[in-house]
């Protein structure tokens, strides 16, 4: 193989996922190793290391034709050093995870927010792929979120632009694990309705959720949401419904400041849960009078699924050269 291939890598609190991704965007491999929250950041940029070298192996590739490494992490960076601001649910806080990967391999190393990647991700060969503005929500536990404007993913003057989970949506609002009150991931992150049904269920509402999980409603999945949602489950319905308005109505004010060609929804509630979601979201930014006269804002699933994230990464690490 002769031609340029890089690393993309997708650091998360329970797993690290990595491929080798050729120049055209073909992922040539894929490896994955668990991940703890506790792990020591020398644990994890050595499993980082193993990912790649797996990788390469299994490509019959050598390091000298590895050129670039992309990363993505769940938190906030310096986008000038690459040095790792904060991370909620790993133990890289402080670290320079850039730095650390670059003396390492002594190639070019690209680290950025999750989310962001994950939106550069399908810019570059996924559902933005012709979109010179779009914004991307990614719903998981939480809700991250990227936004492109004129073909450039922003990132602000502190690197922590697009957190579009924590724009407040409600003063009032139920408290976010931000730490504010009324945020849009307190009203659509998968824990938020995890919330809101388990006071359902306190309350006394019937619902098939409690059969399928066997009565043990500790941690309810998107797999749970999902059935519970095919087999039109009215609480469940009723909550998924109210979080997916709420969702809208964000995208109602974000189409307002970023004026996007559409909007790209990923994340594990959206694999299970956005045949129901994307319709109800799509209905509310469509009931916008402002953009009436301007045609309909698509509202569509991502293409890439878990790879978005890797291929961001490696999008990332391009644009260095």
């Amino acid at each position: 193989m002769k031609t340029r291939v890089y690393a993309g890598i997708d650091v998360g609190g329970t797993k690290i996922s990595a491929a080798l991704v050729a120049d055209s965007g073909k992922i040539l491999s894929r490896a994955k190793l668990p991940s703890e929250k506790n792990s020591s950041p020398s644990r994890i940029i050595k499993t980082v290391a193993e990912l790649i070298e797996e990788n390469l192996r299994a490509a019959s590739v050598t390091k000298r034709q590895l050129a670039g490494i992309g990363v993505g992490i769940p938190g906030l960076l310096d986008p000038a050093s690459g040095k790792v601001i904060k991370t909620p649910n790993l133990n890289l806080s402080g670290v320079n995870l850039q730095k650390q990967l670059r003396d390492r391999f002594k190639i070019k190393v690209a680290v950025g927010n999750d989310a962001n990647l994950g939106l550069l991700g399908e810019k570059w060969v996924g559902a933005a792929r012709s979109a010179k503005n779009a914004v991307g929500l990614f719903l998981g536990t939480g809700i991250g979120g990227g936004v492109i404007v004129n073909n450039s993913l922003i990132s602000g003057f502190h690197g922590a632009a697009a957190e579009l989970g924590h724009m407040q949506l409600d003063a009032g609002g139920p408290k976010c694990t931000c730490g504010n009150v009324g945020c849009l991931e307190a009203f659509g992150g998968r824990w938020a309705l995890e919330r809101d049904i388990k006071a359902a269920i306190a309350e006394g509402e019937r619902t098939i959720v409690t059969k399928i999980i066997d009565g043990k409603i500790k941690n309810i999945k998107s797999r749970v949401l999902r059935k519970a949602l095919k087999r039109k489950d009215p609480l469940v319905s009723r909550i998924v419904r109210e979080a997916s308005l709420h969702i809208g109505g964000a995208c109602v004010t974000l189409r307002h400041i970023f004026d996007p060609e559409l909007f790209i929804f990923g994340g594990g509630v959206v694999e299970a849960c956005g045949d129901f979601m994307l319709p109800v979201i799509q209905k509310t930014i469509d009931k916008d009078r402002f953009f009436a006269s301007f045609g309909q804002c698509r509202v569509v699933p991502s293409k890439l699924g878990d790879d978005a994230v890797i291929l961001g990464g490696v999008a990332l690490v391009r644009g260095l050269s």
